[in-house]
This record gives C-alpha cells, structure tokens and sequence, in this order.
C-alpha cells in the first residue's frame, strides 16, 4: 500500500517558485487605484500595484497585480483575501505564474 505524502500549502509555493508578485482577479470595473492599493496594504510593503485598464475606456478590466516586498507579504495577502467579498465582488488572489521566455 502507498503512503500519500502531504505537503503544506507553504511548501507547495515554495516548490512551485513562488514571488512576490500576486494576481487578484474578479474586480469591480469601477476600483480605484487607491482602493486596490489600501486594501492590500495591510499585508505588508507595496512595491507596485497595476490595474489593468480598457484602452479605449480607462476602466479597469477586473484584475490586477500587487507587488510585494518579500514573498512572505504575498503570502500573507493570499491566505487573507483569497475567497473574500471586496466591493461587493468575490475576489481571487493567487501568486503570478512565471513567465515562460
């Protein structure tokens, strides 16, 4: 019989090269840049935080990326407001997948 191996959630991020970047994703297209900054910021120091704007519109699109100044703050700010209600939307907030190059 296989003994399964768990791992924790911390070890899985670290397996998969986590940053200090993270994905928020199922905004509302009318957050400000203020609003997204604050409610992030409780998690520790923002180095960068981009909404992604409509060209034509300069509404944002319903997702951005927060840049964290240690991993650790990133994954602070996931296990906080992954699955959280914010302005009136589910959210979902995961690390940024690497860029393939």
């Amino acid at each position: 019989m296989l003994a399964l191996r768990t791992a924790t959630p911390q070890k899985l991020l670290l397996r998969r090269g986590f940053s200090s970047e993270i994905f928020v994703s199922r905004l509302s297209h009318y957050i400000t840049d203020e609003e997204f900054r604050g409610a992030f910021s409780p998690f520790g120091t923002i180095k960068e935080a981009r909404l992604i704007r409509d060209g034509k519109t300069q509404r944002p699109k319903g997702f951005g990326f927060i840049a964290y100044a240690s991993e650790a703050e990133a994954q602070k700010a996931i296990k906080a407001m992954d699955g959280r209600i914010f302005g009136g939307r589910l959210i979902f907030v995961e690390p940024t997948k690497p860029s393939s190059e």
